[in-house]
C-alpha cells in the first residue's frame, strides 16, 4: 500500500494551502448543480484546513472548455454551494493565475477560503506547462491533492505544482490509498474481483494485475463474449473484439495456472436488436442463436456469481454486468449489486471501483452498504491495473523513504539508455522503494523516454546554482525541470575532488534545486586520512550543516542525504554495515538538531560507498540506512534489481 503523507502530517496553521479538488459536477441549463456528491466529498479536507487556521485556496476543473474561457464551465455555482455548505463566504476569483486570483489570495486571513476559476480555461493546465504550474504554486506554501478522479493525469494542478511546493494528500485520496491499496496488497481472503463493461481492451491491464492477487475473477458485461468466443462458443451478434481472442485465451490459461477461478456467464438474456424494447429471451452460453446479442447475464449465472461473492471477504467490482442503461437489461447488474451489499453486511470489505458500477450502486440505493465507492473512473482502473498515478506519485512519502538511486557517472551512450532504463523498470517491477536512475546530461532525454509510465524516476548528476548566464558547459535547474527530471545529485565526492566543488557551492545548489521542485541527493563523506584521524563524525556533521544552511524545515523534508566514504568509492573497499550505520545515525542526529525528530525521520539517508548486489542486504538491514547511491552496480540491470529487492 502506498504510504503518502496526509494533510494531518504537515503544519498548516497560518499557511496558504492550495487544494486540488474534483468539482467537476453536473450543472443544468439554469446553473443549478444536479449532483453535489463531489462537493460533499471534498468538505472533510476543506473543513479540516479551515478549522486549523489555514488560508485555503481551492482549484478544480469542470468539463472540457478546451483551454478557453467559457462561462458554461465556470465554477461560480460551486463557490455559491460551498459557501452554503461551509457556513462561511467562499470568495470566487475570476481567473486562475491572473490579477483577480492574486488579489483574492494576497490578504487572506486564517480560515478564509478562495476558489479559483476553472483551471482548464488555460491550455497550459492539461499540457502540464512548468511556467503555469509555477505561477499557480506561487499563490500558496503547501499543496494538497484531494482529487483522486484526476490523479491519473499529469496536469499542472495535479502534478506540476508539486515541483514547487511540499505536497500531501487530502482525506479523499488518503481513503482511496488505504482501502483500495490495502485490498490489493493485503486482502482478506477469499478475494473476489468482478469485472464488467463493454470491452476487454479497456481492462487488459486490470485483469493481468488482478490474476496475481485474487482467488476468483468474475467476468460479465459485453467483454464476457470475447472470452466465450475464445472458448469456442457461438455468440451470435454479441459484442466481441476478435483481435483480442488470443489474448483472452492466454488470460484464461494464466488464470488456470495460477489457480484463479475465472467465472464467465453460463447463460445470457439476449435481444434481437440493441434497444430497450427489443425482443428478448434466455439462452445458455453455448446456444446463442444467429441474429441475437447478449445484453445481460441470466438467472443461473446470477446464482453462480452470487454464491462466490457470498463467501468472499474482499470484493472489488468495476463495470456493469449488462446494458445497465436499458432498464429491461439491468437485472444482472442489480442482482450483483445486491449480492455485494449482502457480502458487506456479512463483514466483507466491498469496494466499488468508480465509473458505471459506482453510478449503478448509487442509483440502486446500495451506496451506504459498501465499504468504499471510489471517486475515480479512469483513475480507479489505472490504480487497479497497478499503474503509477502521477497525481499521487508526486506526493511526499509518509515516514522514512527508501530510495535506491543509480549514479551512472560518465558511462553509457544515449543510444543504449532508453532500452536499458526499460530493462531496469521491468527488473524492478513491484518495487516498494523509490527507484532512480541518475544519468549524464546527454542521456537524460532517452532515460525519461525509457522511464515513461513506469515507477522509475530520472535524476541528473549535477546542476548549476544560477538560473542562466555565461556558464559554458553548465545546466540549470529550470532546464532539468523542463525536461521532467525529478532528482539531482549534488556535491558528489568526485565533483569535490576533480571540479572544485565546495561546501558553499553545494549549499547554493541545494537551495536552488529545492526552489525549483527538484529533489537534491546531497553527498557527504570523509577521506581515508580523515577516518584514520578519528574525525569522521565531526566532519560529516559539519558538511550536513553547511549543505543545509538557510534551508527551512518544510524544504528539508524533501532532501536526500547520501553518506559516501570517499575511501570506499571505486576502490572495492566498503565500510562495514556497522560503520556505515554509525555515520548515518550521526547524520540523523544532526538533522534532528536542525529540524526536529519528526522531520529527521522523514529524510532518507543513503549509503553510497560501493554498495553492490553482494553486500546490499546487510547494509540495508541497518536501522538508519534508507537506501543506496549506487555506482558501478547500477550499470547492470540484474545487479541493480538485486539491490532494489534488498531495499524492499
Amino acid at each position: 500500500m502506498l504510504k503518502k503523507m496526509s494533510v494531518e502530517e504537515i503544519a498548516v496553521t497560518g499557511k496558504k494551502v492550495l487544494v486540488r479538488c474534483d468539482f467537476n459536477v453536473p450543472i443544468d441549463e439554469n446553473g443549478n448543480i444536479t449532483d453535489e456528491n463531489r462537493i460533499i466529498g471534498a468538505l472533510p479536507t476543506i473543513k479540516y484546513l479551515v478549522d486549523n487556521g489555514a488560508k485555503v485556496i481551492l482549484c478544480s476543473h469542470m468539463g472540457r472548455p478546451k483551454g478557453e474561457f467559457n462561462p458554461k464551465y465556470s465554477l461560480a455555482p460551486v463557490a455559491k454551494r460551498l459557501s452554503e455548505k461551509l457556513g462561511k463566504p467562499v470568495v470566487m476569483a475570476e481567473d486562475v493565475i491572473g490579477e483577480s486570483a492574486k488579489k483574492c489570495t494576497a490578504n487572506m486571513a486564517d480560515g478564509d477560503v478562495v476558489l479559483l476559476e476553472n483551471v482548464r480555461f488555460h491550455k497550459e493546465e492539461t499540457k502540464n506547462d512548468p511556467s503555469f504550474a509555477k505561477e499557480l504554486a506561487s499563490l500558496a506554501e503547501i499543496f494538497v491533492n484531494d482529487a483522486f478522479g484526476t490523479a491519473h493525469r499529469a496536469h499542472a494542478s495535479t502534478e506540476g505544482v508539486s515541483h514547487y511546493l511540499p505536497s500531501v494528500c487530502g482525506f479523499l485520496i488518503q481513503k482511496e490509498l488505504r482501502v483500495m491499496g490495502g485490498a490489493l496488497t493485503n486482502p482478506a481472503r477469499p478475494f473476489v474481483a468482478i469485472l464488467g463493461g463493454a470491452k476487454v481492451s479497456d481492462k487488459i491491464g486490470v485483469i493481468e494485475n488482478l490474476l496475481d492477487k485474487v482467488d476468483s475473477l468474475i467476468i460479465g458485461g459485453g467483454m464476457a463474449y470475447t472470452f466465450l468466443k475464445a472458448k469456442g462458443y457461438h455468440i451470435g451478434n454479441s459484442l466481441c473484439e476478435d483481435e483480442k481472442l488470443d489474448l483472452a485465451k492466454e488470460l484464461m490459461k494464466k488464470a488456470e495456472m495460477k489457480g484463479v477461478d475465472l467465472l464467465l456467464p453460463v447463460g445470457s438474456i439476449v435481444a434481437d436488436s440493441f434497444s430497450n424494447d427489443a425482443n428478448q429471451k434466455y439462452v445458455p452460453s453455448d446456444e446463442m442463436p444467429d441474429g441475437w446479442m447478449g445484453m445481460d447475464i441470466g438467472n443461473t449465472t446470477i446464482e453462480q456469481f452470487s454464491k462466490v461473492i457470498k463467501k468472499a471477504k474482499t470484493v472489488i467490482w468495476n463495470g456493469p454486468m449488462g446494458v445497465f442503461e436499458f432498464p429491461n437489461f439491468a437485472n444482472g447488474t442489480k442482482a450483483i449489486a445486491e449480492a455485494v451489499a449482502k457480502a458487506g453486511e456479512n463483514g466483507a470489505i466491498t469496494i466499488i471501483g468508480g465509473g458505471d458500477s459506482a453510478a449503478a450502486v448509487e442509483q440502486l440505493g446500495y451506496a451506504d452498504k459498501m465499504t468504499h465507492i471510489s471517486t475515480g473512473g479512469g483513475a480507479s482502473l489505472e490504480f487497479l491495473e497497478g499503474k503509477i498515478l502521477p497525481g499521487i506519485d508526486c506526493l511526499l512519502q509518509s515516514g522514512k523513504k527508501n530510495i535506491i538511486a543509480g549514479n551512472w557517472k560518465m558511462n553509457k551512450l544515449p543510444s543504449e539508455t532508453e532500452a536499458f532504463v526499460k530493462e531496469v523498470a521491468k527488473a524492478t517491477e513491484g518495487a516498494t522503494c523509490d527507484v532512480v536512475v541518475c544519468t549524464p546530461y546527454v542521456c537524460l532525454d532517452a532515460a525519461l523516454k525509457g522511464a515513461k509510465d513506469t515507477h522509475v524516476k530520472v535524476g541528473a548528476e549535477n546542476m548549476h546554482f544560477e538560473d542562466s548566464g555565461a556558464y559554458t558547459g553548465e545546466v540549470s535547474a529550470d532546464m532539468l525541470v523542463n525536461m521532467g527530471v525529478e532528482y539531482v545529485i549534488i556535491g558528489h565526492s568526485e565533483r569535490r575532488q576533480y571540479f572544485a566543488e565546495t561546501d558553499e557551492t553545494v549549499n547554493k545548489k541545494v537551495k536552488k534545486a529545492l526552489s525549483k521542485g527538484l529533489i537534491p541527493i546531497i553527498c557527504v563523506g570523509e577521506k581515508l586520512e580523515e577516518r584514520e584521524a578519528g574525525i569522521t563524525t565531526e566532519l560529516v556533521r559539519l558538511q550536513v550543516k553547511l549543505a543545509l544552511q538557510g534551508v527551512k524545515a518544510d524544504d528539508a523534508a524533501n532532501v536526500v542525504i547520501a553518506y559516501e566514504p570517499i575511501w570506499a568509492i571505486g576502490t572495492g573497499k566498503t565500510a562495514t554495515a556497522e560503520q556505515a550505520d554509525e555515520v548515518c545515525r550521526a547524520i540523523r542526529a544532526v538533522l534532528a538538531e536542525l529540524y526536529g525528530k519528526s522531520t529527521s525521520k522523514s529524510i532518507a539517508i543513503q549509503y553510497g560507498g560501493s554498495m553492490n548486489a553482494a553486500n546490499a542486504a546487510e547494509l540495508l538491514a541497518m536501522k538508519d540506512i534508507d537506501g543506496g547511491l549506487i555506482g558501478g552496480a547500477s550499470l547492470k540491470a540484474a545487479d541493480f534489481a538485486t539491490i532494489v529487492k534488498a531495499a524492499n
